[in-house]
């Protein structure tokens, strides 16, 4: 995982991210393995996300935390995106690990 940090009023602090409603500027890169639909339609290897909690582009909420995952070798951004407020996010990691957890045995 790579934390970068863009723009001059970044923080590196989660306290700061989650718990301000200003932007921190802080994108979290990491590595993941698996597969995404990508905006064509096509499925493709998905290798990074992205990880940044920002104004959002489509969202309705002034603040949302934002994932991409890149289209490897995209020359135009293209990209799989999703806008989620802080509170869904959370829901999200909840729900992610409650699954993770019922199929311990399996991973």
């Amino acid at each position: 995982m790579r934390l970068l940090k863009v723009g001059l009023a970044s923080q590196t602090s989660t306290p700061r991210i989650w718990g301000s409603n200003v932007c921190t500027y802080l994108t979290v890169k990491t590595a993941v393995t698996g597969s995404a639909k990508g905006p064509g339609g096509d499925w493709f290897r998905a290798r990074e996300a992205v990880v940044y909690f920002d104004h959002p582009s489509h969202a309705m909420a002034e603040h949302t935390l934002n994932i991409d995952f890149p289209l490897p070798g995209a020359v135009n951004g293209e990209r799989v995106a999703v806008e989620l407020t802080a509170q869904s996010a959370r829901d999200l990691v909840a729900a992610i690990n409650a699954s993770l957890e019922s199929a311990a045995e399996l991973v």
